[in-house]
């Protein structure tokens, strides 16, 4: 009656033994470390950075407890902070003589100390939040009438193509402020240019000034369509800064919105805030321009003059000057997609990149009327331009697919598109507020948390132990399967564990031991009712099992809807509630059952069960004690 197969304790032992593995690695704590990542698309992290790293430890007398190479990073671990921020300053000046041109990202990290075997079946600890671990919180301020200018700008040369296309002759085409300009001295163009707006630009309202023998038409953005450009701009930098900050692995971070022009960010575990803005800051935009063909162009270019007027000078990979025009012909704002791959000719590590239909109509033509010449692709990262590839256009290219390609490795083709596929930001931003919350204080909140739930699974087993004897002990080692599944799984998951996460766990645990109750009170009611102790046992089990299932459903219903409608530390608390009943739900029926059918099941002949002193009312009426 009261006896489980084997292959129910299979189960549980397999639960415990996967809940002991991925729970360990939180208890190992964590080494200080120092990152070094690469700062520059074009800078690469290999075998040589390792080289120069331990060369300039080496001479600072330092020695590290490991040096780790990544893909993306090398890590260098150390048994102190102390020797940590030595070791920081030895590698920086090392890297980056020239601090404001820094070619790496050298940076503090905290790496756990989980051994590698269990590193190698993924058993790790649990992401912890920014009040938990530590990290850095900025405020960022959206410039919007920035986001406003560009998209000025960004009519200004689609007004200049359309009017192009439909041989409406003007007299010049100029952005002032959020403003375009339309000159025209001949009216029957005027009125040509001016239906042109009104039908292919709706978000545009014109006004008309005579200025001497020309009409000057202004075109400046509905108030509507504005909000909706700020909007947008607001959306695509918190895509672009989710997107970014994604890909460089910082875990768990928190992107939100405040307020109409703001955006909060939170990077939990990253103590070093100059490394903060470096991952915020670090985005890369992507310019067509055509390279000045002209005798003065290329008199600059071999730096036998200067750069005439409507050019710029950039270099390219091999540091080589290339002389290109002002005028954008395409940006980063028309890819739809970035992938890195190989030369289908030659073989060499390549970036193909997809365009929107804007972008493959735009691309087409210009190609088509420059057949001969060469075109620049500019990759702008932290504010400097550098030229990737100016090859010589051969034909026209249609379909919306272009290929750069220009003696890169396949790690700077995959940085590249890494880079463009994360986008541009939509408007610039400037850095408000910003807060680095120590380890000290995070460690302080874990400790504080840690000893809430210690002290809360305490009291619990010494209640059920007083009131429910030998079953109050099963109810216990039950809670504590529990816990130990409830942090295995938020583990396995790498869920990021927050205070209000460390509140809900405690909550788990009271909620947990309903259940417990629920049975151990049923079996006393069967054992009232003058039942044998294995017919208690098993009648109270089965018929407490409805009342534990409605209960937990219903409260799960209450998990979801946090979970689904709550943001931030709410979120954090759902997860870790809905979690927390899935697992109390195991342990209190089918681990605790099996504890009890463990013990008592295999008694043949079994009088009593340690359940507490078992009340009954008497043939007379009166109360007696059952055993």
């Amino acid at each position: 009656m009261n006896r489980y197969p084997l292959w129910k304790y299979a189960i549980i032992g397999i639960a415990l033994l996967i809940g002991v593995l991925y729970t360990l690695p939180n208890f190992f704590g964590e080494d200080p470390a120092v990152q070094v990542s690469s700062g520059r698309s074009s800078v690469a992290i290999d075998q040589t950075t390792r080289a120069r790293i331990e060369q300039a430890l080496a001479q600072a007398g330092i020695k590290p407890l490991s040096i780790i190479v990544d893909p993306n990073s090398i890590k260098a671990r150390f048994e102190s902070t102390d020797v940590q921020l030595k070791a920081k300053d030895a590698i920086q000046r090392s890297l980056n003589p020239d601090p404001n041109d820094a070619a790496y990202v050298v940076a503090l990290n905290l790496l756990s100390k989980t051994p590698q075997w269990m590193a190698a079946i993924n058993a790790a600890p649990m992401y912890l939040g920014l009040d938990l671990r530590g990290g850095v919180h900025f405020m960022l301020q959206v410039d919007m009438q920035a986001a406003l200018t560009k998209k000025a700008e960004s009519y200004a040369g689609d007004l200049r193509s359309i009017l192009r296309e439909k041989n409406v002759r003007h007299a010049g085409i100029a952005r002032n402020g959020q403003a375009v300009e339309v000159r025209f001295r001949d009216p029957e163009a005027l009125t040509a240019g001016r239906n042109v707006i009104a039908d292919q630009f709706p978000d545009l309202q014109v006004a008309e000034r005579v200025e001497g023998d020309t009409t000057l038409l202004t075109a400046t953005i509905k108030p509507e369509a504005a909000r909706r450009v700020q909007d947008q701009a607001l959306k695509q930098n918190m895509v672009t800064l989710h997107n970014r900050i994604n890909e460089l692995g910082v875990a768990e971070p928190v992107i939100q919105q405040q307020g109409a022009d703001r955006i909060v960010v939170q990077l939990p575990g990253v103590q070093d805030t100059s490394r903060a803005k470096d991952i915020l800051g670090r985005t890369a935009t992507l310019e067509v321009r055509m390279v000045d063909e002209s005798t003065e162009g290329r008199a600059a270019e071999v730096g036998n003059g200067p750069v005439p007027f409507g050019a710029e000078r950039y270099m390219d990979r091999e540091a080589r000057p290339v002389i290109v025009k002002k005028q954008v012909i395409l940006t980063g704002e028309n890819l739809t997609d970035a992938q890195a791959g190989f030369d289908n000719q030659t073989q060499e590590a390549a970036v193909h990149l997809t365009l929107d239909a804007k972008g493959a109509r735009i691309f087409r033509d210009v190609t088509r009327e420059n057949v001969g010449k060469r075109m620049a692709i500019l990759l702008f990262e932290k504010g400097k331009g550098e030229v990737v590839t100016a090859p010589v256009i051969r034909s026209e290219i249609g379909g919306g697919r272009v290929q750069i390609s220009g003696r890169m490795t396949t790690k700077e083709a995959n940085d590249v598109a890494l880079l463009l596929r994360a986008g541009s930001l939509a408007a610039p931003m400037e850095i408000i507020e910003e807060m680095t919350i120590g380890p000290t204080l995070g460690a302080e909140n874990i400790a504080k948390g840690f000893h809430s739930v210690a002290w809360g699974f305490a009291a619990i087993v010494a209640f059920m132990g007083i009131y429910y004897m030998l079953f109050g002990l099963f109810s216990g080692l039950a809670l504590a399967v529990n816990l130990l599944l409830l942090v295995a799984i938020l583990s396995m998951l790498q869920a990021t564990l927050t205070l209000p996460g460390m509140a809900a766990m405690a909550l788990a645990l009271g909620m947990a031991i309903d259940s417990n109750v629920l049975i151990n009170e049923r079996v006393r009611e069967e054992l009232r009712g003058g039942a044998t102790p294995q017919a208690a046992i098993h009648a109270g089990y089965d018929r407490a099992w409805a009342t534990i299932l409605d209960s937990n459903v219903t409260t799960l219903i209450a998990g979801v809807a946090l979970l689904a409608f709550g943001s931030g530390p709410v979120r954090g608390f759902a997860v870790v509630h809905c979690i927390g009943i899935l697992t109390s739900m195991f342990s209190a029926v089918f681990f605790s059952r099996g504890l009890v059918n463990l013990w008592y099941g295999r008694q043949k002949k079994l009088k009593s069960v340690s359940i507490g002193t078992v009340w009954r009312p008497g043939a007379d009426g009166a109360i007696t004690k059952a055993e």
